[in-house]
């Protein structure tokens, strides 16, 4: 093995998430696996066939390579809709692989009818609103225009869906522009109804949405983070569990990042760990050295404040975490030996390090930590 740390994706606790997010589902309710950022850190080319193990058939990306990278290991019975980035040169590959995107300003739009006709296929498009969010989306002036494109070329599309992002369903503290924009789409919807545009599936609910605002699920919903076994806020399980008799957290995080000891050493007291002077030894300490640092993912921020769990034990990182590697405190575990099994995010014995506890200490969102874990990680599914 020439990797210096590997990352676990497990079938099973992606199998429990994926059961319990359907049970907050309404009946018929599409489910779209949103595996944008590399399926949040964990790797599409590992999660894709493990999600269609699953039952899972629709996947949403940001852009079009996130989209080619799902297509190549994707079954030819799953679809996939991009959300974001495409650019017009690529609106032909995407409509020849029947791959779904999102529409939500004229020269796109333009551009995909005219790229259907040259084929003779026809494009498959997601109409994006613009209803509070203030991001992407038609405005409501731009309409009209939209809906004579549309009527004009009827021949040339297939009207996927109707769309729309809210602004942070994830916080109370924007109930009211959530609501706001919950009228906005509906009011909208009803236009494209009048104008005989009638679309396959109305989809506006995140995660967050669909738990705290169910009305909100339509025909389909694009769950990411809550899929991969985090809840969007502390305010989103707070409203889940308000609900239900049962307080625990039903979700179990499917991610593990693992590494292990690169050399052991002693150190005496009055000196200094690593570079300069952040950690100094105020007793005799046995260190070990791991092979993860800043550009394996692991934020430097975590320097004399990250934890690791070795041979069942919490031990802290000491000096400062480099470019490739990391120091943790060992003295207190007598029989740790090179090689030995080094968890940074999971479980080990009975002890857990939580992405959470890990993104507190690096000030980051489990989000962008999440998406940061570097690519050329492997990953692999397990059970």
């Amino acid at each position: 093995m020439f990797d210096t740390s590997l990352i676990e994706i497990s079938r099973n606790s992606y199998l429990n998430n994926i059961n319990f997010i359907k049970s907050q589902l309404k009946k018929k309710v599409k489910f779209s696996s949103v595996v944008k950022g590399n399926a949040y850190g964990h790797g599409i080319n590992v999660f894709v066939p493990l999600a269609e193990e699953c039952g899972v058939n629709h996947f949403s990306v940001f852009n079009a390579k996130e989209a080619l990278q799902v297509d190549r290991v994707a079954s030819n019975g799953s679809e996939i809709m991009i959300m974001g980035m495409i650019d017009n040169p690529e609106l032909e590959w995407a409509i020849i692989n029947k791959i779904e995107f999102y529409v939500f300003e004229l020269d796109r739009l333009t551009n995909a009818l005219n790229a259907a006709a040259r084929l003779n296929i026809k494009a498959r498009i997601h109409i994006e609103i613009e209803t509070g969010m203030n991001r992407t989306g038609f405005k409501d002036d731009e309409l009209p225009k939209v809906f004579k494109l549309l009527q004009r070329n009827r021949e040339h599309f297939i009207l996927e869906g109707l769309c729309t992002h809210f602004a942070g369903a994830e916080s109370i503290a924007n109930y009211v522009r959530i609501k706001s924009q919950i009228k906005k789409y509906n009011s909208i919807y009803k236009l494209f109804v009048k104008e005989d545009l009638k679309p396959k599936r109305r989809h506006a609910a995140c995660s967050a949405a669909s738990i705290t605002y169910p009305e909100t699920q339509m025909d389909m919903v694009r769950i990411g983070i809550l899929q991969y076994g985090f809840w969007p806020s502390k305010e989103t399980f707070i409203y889940y569990a308000s609900k239900n008799v049962d307080k625990s957290d039903p979700l179990k995080r499917i991610i593990s990042w693992k590494s292990k000891i690169m050399s052991i050493k002693e150190v005496n007291t009055g000196e200094f760990v690593g570079y300069g002077t952040s950690y100094l030894a105020d007793a005799n300490m046995k260190i070990a050295t791991v092979p993860v640092g800043y550009s394996q993912g692991f934020s430097r921020s975590l320097s004399n404040q990250g934890r690791a769990l070795i041979g069942g034990n919490r031990v802290a990182v000491i000096g400062r975490v480099n470019m490739n590697l990391m120091m943790v405190d060992i003295s207190n575990l007598p029989n740790v030996k090179k090689g030995d099994e080094v968890v940074l995010i999971g479980d080990q014995d009975e002890l857990t390090i939580s992405v959470a506890s890990f993104a507190d200490f690096s000030n980051q969102l489990n989000y962008e930590l999440l998406t940061r874990l570097p690519e050329d990680i492997p990953r692999i599914q397990v059970e």
